[in-house]
């Protein structure tokens, strides 16, 4: 009795990570055979779970949305996961949410085993909310969400930075959070090919479209990254000391778009809204650089440097002998040293 019941938490669990399953599949991951698979299903569904039956050679199992909410079954790391993610839910912008996983969080907390909120503790996370952040409906991320996951076309009316509205159809693929914004990877049907599109600006239609197949997408982060840093003032090309496959590079594609030059350097695409702002991003690059657009660039940054040096007591100027570093336009060290 007792392996029974284990098997049937074990067969809820399984149902709840995926959207559907064959029984040859559940039969494998609980080491018993199809037939028993069948009849631990068909208790479940006595005691009320609303487990659905495909038919044909090619059905599968799959857990729906019943009147009530079934007990979630969650693994170590999926509990650790969830509570991180409710802490910082509460400041995440998102209208309406802050309050309500807050209640979650206390629920969760009760029933957590000591070993997993030490864990939790060691990653705390600290959320400010930043003034004049923009704020996104929880219903409409749910259901860009719920489209992502379930391959299905979404329709939804989209406004502009200037206030035009357009009705917009898509294949969703992909969510991105990019500082306090939500992003949208997806197909835009209408103009072929691959589009990003701010949550916040999104009126969702329902119902959502047929299914669809995935397409083999860009990288989200770096599609997103890159489609922000377009949409800033300032442009700016800079060219790295490191190939465009390198890790440093690859890095970097938080800043923008890297296009490979040879296999020693490559250019970095990216944006901001002041020159001040340009300068500051690649103050924070860990390797060497060159300014390739645009001059006054050049000119921001050996005003930066300056205000480095006087702030570390060296008020030479960035031509005088004396601000050098160690190692700069002084004499060789004596050798053996």
């Amino acid at each position: 009795m007792l392996e029974t019941s284990a098997r049937l938490l074990r067969l809820l669990s399984l149902l709840q990570t995926r959207r559907e399953w064959s029984g040859a599949e559940l039969a494998e991951r609980l080491g018993v055979s199809a037939r028993t698979v069948r009849r631990d299903v068909d208790k479940l569904r006595g005691l009320d779970y609303p487990i659905s039956v495909g038919m044909g050679r090619a059905g599968g199992y799959r857990l729906g949305a019943g009147a009530r909410l079934p007990p979630l079954l969650l693994d170590d790391d999926e509990a650790v996961a969830v509570a991180v993610g409710l802490r910082t839910a509460t400041g995440s912008g998102v209208a309406g949410v802050g309050e309500t996983a807050l209640r979650a969080l206390v629920k969760l907390e009760q029933v957590l085993p000591d070993r997993l909120w030490r864990r939790i503790e060691a990653l705390q996370v600290s959320t400010v909310e930043a003034p004049g952040a923009p704020s996104v409906d929880a219903g409409e991320l749910t259901a860009v969400a719920t489209a992502c996951r379930d391959r299905q076309r979404l329709r939804f009316d989209y406004r502009s930075h200037d206030g035009q509205e357009t009705p917009r159809v898509t294949e969703p693929h992909q969510l991105v959070t990019w500082g306090r914004r939500w992003y949208l990877v997806a197909w835009d049907l209408e103009r072929q090919d691959w589009r990003t599109f701010r949550v916040d600006r999104m009126r969702t239609r329902v119902p959502t479209g047929p299914r669809f197949a995935p397409r083999d997408m860009p990288d989200a982060a770096a599609f997103v990254a890159s489609g922000v840093a377009r949409a800033w003032p300032y442009q700016a090309t800079v060219r790295l000391a490191v190939p465009a496959d390198s890790e440093v590079a690859r890095r970097t594609t938080t800043y923008g778009r890297i296009e490979p030059v040879d296999d020693r350097t490559c250019l970095l695409h990216f944006g901001a809204d002041t020159l001040h702002s340009l300068a500051f991003l690649l103050g924070a690059l860990e390797v060497d650089f060159e300014v390739v657009h645009p001059p006054e660039l050049a000119d921001q940054l050996v005003r930066a440097a300056e205000r480095f040096l006087n702030a570390a007591g060296r008020t030479g100027g960035l031509g005088d002998e004396d601000s050098r570093g160690p190692g700069r336009g002084s004499p060789d060290p004596a050798p053996g040293r």
